[in-house]
């Protein structure tokens, strides 16, 4: 039997009940490990009322790991988005020595453990590390502080918006900007109107997913956060301490504020790979038709 697609014509070699069971265990995974730990998450929340869901958030302590957490992305995502577009602008646009070299080393925070990460940061500049004496006698305090929260949640955060770029302009080649340039555009000018409207939901995409790794860290920032409560505990450390201190309301309270921003940051996440998806479509229709004529 043929069945007609979006893609195209293609057989269908599986019986129907196959299908259908394949799709149930789909479905029944998903509900079990995603929708509801989801549910379960936010019943416990708002399982003793209202008032004690709002106290827990409104609390001190989880308000400090709130601005913490908003902090570190406000700061590690914006690095890293202008890292990335540079990254991917050389390694795409130039032929130079090392450039394999730093692919990998773009991708080496995907391979070390978070917590490795975090022991290497107090290794440097924790105050019997590398580099401590020296912070010490200039009154620089990094680890056990929030810029030790910041630098690990950098670096966690560092290849996802470098890792979607380089694969979408190397995709889209270098003829528009050079024929940009041959017509008199400056370097900024082409970058601006030529690259960066070709490549914008690739970078929204990036962000995305900076965004919610940052959010969410946290092996590495454990690590360096010394658990100093009120000041250097992000939410992911706030629910793990007032669930241990047996305050399963409070915890779980919290923990519905990352859930809701997971949910957020998904459903940006999904339109974001929809519009990259739909121009990589356009571009190949584009490129496809030039080469006919």
């Amino acid at each position: 039997m043929l069945k007609s697609t979006a893609l195209g014509t293609h057989p269908l070699t599986e019986p129907r009940l196959v299908r259908m069971l394949l799709l149930f265990a789909a479905l029944l995974f998903l509900c079990l490990f995603l929708v509801l730990p989801i549910v379960v998450v936010f019943y416990n929340a708002f399982i003793e009322g209202l008032a004690t869901y709002k106290a827990a958030i409104v609390d001190r302590e989880a308000l400090a790991a709130i601005l913490l957490t908003l902090l570190a992305v406000a700061i590690a995502v914006p690095t890293n988005v202008a890292f990335g577009l540079i990254a991917a602008w050389a390694i795409t646009k130039f032929r130079f020595p090392g450039k394999n070299l730093l692919i990998s080393l773009i991708d080496m925070p995907l391979t070390v453990s978070p917590v490795i990460s975090g022991t290497v940061f107090i290794l440097l500049f924790g105050a019997q590390g590398l580099l401590g004496p020296w912070l010490s006698a200039h009154q620089v305090k990094i680890i056990f502080a929030a810029p030790g929260i910041v630098l690990a949640t950098l670096f966690v955060t560092l290849p996802y918006v470098a890792r979607e770029l380089i694969p979408l302009m190397q995709s889209h080649g270098t003829a528009d900007e050079e024929a940009a340039i041959t017509l008199g555009a400056s370097g900024w000018k082409t970058f601006f109107k030529i690259t960066l409207p070709n490549i914008k939901w690739g970078l929204f995409y990036g962000l995305i997913l900076s965004t919610a790794r940052a959010i969410g860290e946290f092996g590495a920032v454990s690590v360096v956060s010394g658990h100093i409560r009120g000041v250097t505990i992000t939410m992911p450390l706030q629910v793990e301490i007032l669930y241990n201190e047996y305050n399963f309301a409070a915890a779980f309270a919290v923990a519905s504020l990352l859930a809701l921003l997971s949910l957020v940051v998904l459903g940006l996440k999904k339109f974001a790979q929809w519009q990259t998806s739909k121009i990589a479509l356009e571009h190949e229709d584009y490129v496809f038709n030039r080469e006919g004529e």
